[in-house]
């Protein structure tokens, strides 16, 4: 009897090696100074900022993913209206351009009109924000450029939004967005006033616009569309018919309750938000599949620095020699938060699906992006600036998604 259990145990030991192992990997070199960031978005910024430093090679442990039939094209896919994917150049602003772009679905899925929306004006008023709270914390708050996709909300309730032509950012004809220098303007202005102690907000406040009006311009107080005056704030509501406060974010983590709203610990949630209702892993899955389906794009955020996620196929999928799928349960994907390798580190927007690729037993979901990683192929080519997301990636890595209310109102009927 114990050496046919211990054959059993050797044989399911084994068996789990092997499903552990299928998938092939391989050690990739990464060249210095190559890419689409090095190649397209600094000939652009270097005119601003001074020329970053040639990157050495190095190298990389990754998924092989070369002999794989994956779904990695635009037309496979029941592709959601949205506007084609644009680069949010040399700054940190993903959870603005995924948010602010599916806000522009949103406009397209109530009204059926194609409204370009300022990402720049958003950004411009939420450095405004950080820089508040800041100066009013004695700089016991941090002030850097990544925020969360709430943001979109909190700011365009206060400040209303604009159309893009409207506000660009982008002065002197410059093709992508820098905030190198900017930043490193306001940071040392604002280290300043805690090293001196001189926390005068409102002259504080003057000081950071200023620096933003220089580099960004000024944003409007009013202008015309279809020949009608707005302001940013009449515009949001009366013709972009967006309603901040019918956008909720949707968390799963295990270390808080569920049920329950909770704060998102990470550093990005500078204001210490509350609202994001942390709901089981089964019922976050089954919501993103849900709605998707009924028409609702979100704007999804998480860890992009897998051995999995290859800029070459531009596909995100978890081999089985990091977890095979069938382990990936909320405790795994808890563990991996927190020891932090799990981290916080891009937002993007969610716009399609396939179901059951091919029989594989898997959803794949067509996710549109802002950043240089998504960009390095043909730039003619219809997948230019796309990932594709097996589900197993976003159960494991991808931790809150933003949407509006109405996709998910029996699951905030469950919160008390």
């Amino acid at each position: 009897m114990k050496k046919t259990l211990l054959t059993l145990a050797g044989a399911v030991l084994v068996s789990v090696a092997a499903a552990q192992t299928k998938d092939p990997a391989k050690v990739q070199i990464i060249e210095g100074g190559k890419g689409y960031y090095y190649e397209t978005i600094l000939k652009d910024i270097s005119k601003v900022d001074d020329q970053l430093s040639e990157k050495e090679p190095y190298k990389r442990f990754v998924m092989d993913q070369s002999k794989m039939e994956i779904p990695n094209k635009v037309d496979l896919y029941t592709k959601l209206w949205a506007f084609p994917p644009i680069s949010q150049g040399n700054t940190g602003s993903c959870w603005c351009f995924s948010t602010v772009s599916m806000l522009e679905s949103e406009i397209y899925r109530i009204q059926k009109k194609e409204v370009k929306l300022s990402e720049m004006y958003v950004v411009y008023w939420e450095y405004v924000l950080k820089a508040t709270g800041f100066i009013e914390k004695r700089g016991n708050s941090l002030f850097a450029q990544g925020s969360e996709g709430n943001a979109v909300a909190r700011v365009a309730s206060t400040y209303g939004l604009v159309p893009e032509k409207e506000y660009t950012g982008k002065l002197n004809g410059r093709q992508f967005h820098t905030h190198k220098k900017m930043y490193g303007e306001m940071k040392a202005f604002l280290d300043g006033l805690k090293e001196t102690n001189a926390w005068n907000k409102e002259e504080a406040i003057q000081t950071i616009k200023s620096i933003m009006n220089h580099y960004m311009g000024t944003p409007p107080t009013s202008f015309k569309v279809d020949g009608k005056e707005y302001t940013p704030m009449t515009f949001m509501k009366d013709y972009a018919k967006i309603n901040p406060a019918e956008y909720v974010e949707i968390l799963s983590y295990k270390q808080e309750p569920y049920w329950q709203k909770v704060e998102y610990t990470v550093p990005d949630n500078w204001w210490h938000s509350n609202d994001y209702y942390n709901i089981p892993l089964d019922d976050y899955m089954k919501i993103i599949r849900r709605v998707i389906d009924k028409g609702y794009t979100i704007s999804i955020g998480g860890d992009v620095s897998e051995a999995g996620f290859l800029r070459e196929t531009q596909c995100a999928i978890v081999p089985d020699f990091d977890i095979p799928t069938a382990y990936i349960t909320e405790d795994a994907r808890q563990f991996r938060f927190s020891n932090e390798t799990t981290t916080d580190d891009h937002g993007m927007q969610m716009i399609g699906y396939i179901k059951d690729w091919k029989g594989d037993g898997f959803n794949w979901y067509l996710i549109k992006d802002s950043s240089s990683g998504s960009r390095n192929n043909d730039p003619n080519a219809k997948e230019f600036g796309y990932y594709f997301f097996r589900e197993d990636y976003i159960k494991l890595k991808m931790m809150g998604f933003t949407v509006h209310k109405d996709a998910v109102k029996d699951i905030l009927k469950k919160f008390k």
